[in-house]
């Protein structure tokens, strides 16, 4: 084999192997969210209970749920920028952009005047 084909495969073994790391990894996130504005989020976790897990822990009011879940997704969640325990809106899309501006959606659609987002976060790929 010449130098330059065995460079090649070696090229091709190398992006293959880091290529199926990166799709293959951590893919899970959850969104949970409580009362006046406490939420908590999770992402890039190997499962959807843990990252369901890890999302309820991380939420400073002790009584949140879990409203969405993230594989290959963003996450969003809005609140009244001047009624932080009022109207919210929280979404899962493909993309950063489209969950916030559900998220912005829902928070007017439910009576918000100021809404802003609160948190967000994209797992893997979102």
């Amino acid at each position: 084999m010449s130098g330059m084909m065995r460079a090649g495969v070696l090229f091709v073994a190398v992006f293959g192997l880091s290529a199926a790391s990166v799709t293959g990894g951590r893919a899970a996130g959850a969104l949970a969210v409580g009362a006046c504005s406490a939420y908590g989020y999770a992402y890039d976790y190997k499962l959807v209970p843990v990252a369901r897990s890890a999302a309820l822990a991380k939420c400073a009011s002790g009584k949140c749920q879990v409203v969405g879940t993230m594989l290959h997704a963003c996450g969003a969640f809005a609140i009244d920028g001047h009624n932080a325990c009022g109207p919210h809106g929280y979404a899962v899309a493909p993309q950063l952009a489209q969950a916030e501006n559900l998220a912005l959606q829902y928070c007017y659609k439910y009576g918000g005047r100021d809404c802003v987002i609160r948190a967000f976060a994209c797992d893997a790929k979102g």
